[in-house]
């Protein structure tokens, strides 16, 4: 596995505008196509030009694996469709007051952990659409369970004040191991500058060197 650096709109939060799977990483509508074609190239993917609840902040809104992909409430019936044709994966739309869906759930192809803020009816549709288990937790002491934290299947970056114990619990649900990381110079909210998927993880262009070591540590075992 790869990891790369990149940004969009010439900032280095690239995981809030786009967020991918193995198959395709989506994009906000509008963005350049030889940009998003070099981004979609070093995730070994194809680009999909979207938007989520009218905005470009993609990654935030919405959360995806290999088996599904979650909107939130106020995302469009035409969004809906789109996603639900290029992607050719199950669409869900959750059903809860929480609406920036990417940045309360963290999720893999094995497992997901969400916010305590996330109702049992909101948890059930997560294991349904994504296909996976299942656990409520802080991370780091905070309810944005998805900004604090990403993982594919091959490991996890988490909040550099993330609790050893929950570390434990978290690598036990997502079956990978899971690692302290800061992203864009010194931002511990990992999410915001990080895209991955199973092939490849693109990093915010303020990345430092030893962050990248870390990443490589997470995700490279």
């Amino acid at each position: 596995m790869d990891i790369f650096k990149s940004d969009v709109y010439r900032g280095p939060n690239l995981g809030v505008f786009a967020r991918a799977n193995d198959s395709v990483v989506l994009v906000p509508r509008g963005y350049a196509g030889s940009k998003a074609g070099r981004i979609a190239g070093l995730l070994g993917t194809r680009a999909v030009q979207a938007s989520v609840a009218n905005t470009r902040l993609i990654g935030a809104l919405c959360v995806m694996n290999n088996r599904g992909l979650l909107l939130p409430k106020t995302a469009y019936e035409s969004e809906y469709d789109h996603l639900k044709e290029e992607t050719g994966l199950e669409v869900g739309v959750l059903d809860s007051r929480l609406t920036a869906l990417g940045n309360v759930i963290c999720a893999n192809d094995r497992g997901a952990v969400v916010s305590p803020r996330l109702g049992a009816d909101g948890c059930r549709t997560v294991r349904d659409v994504l296909g996976v288990e299942v656990v409520r937790a802080r991370v780091a002491g905070l309810t944005q369970a998805g900004a604090a934290m990403v993982a594919n299947n091959s490991g996890a970056a988490v909040h550099p004040e993330a609790d050893s114990r929950d570390m434990e619990e978290f690598a036990g649900v997502l079956g990978v191991r899971v690692v302290h990381a800061s992203i864009n110079n010194g931002v511990p909210y990992v999410a915001s500058g990080i895209i991955a998927n199973n092939r490849a993880v693109v990093a915010g262009s303020l990345t430092t060197g030893p962050e990248i070591m870390m990443l490589t540590r997470a995700f490279m075992n």
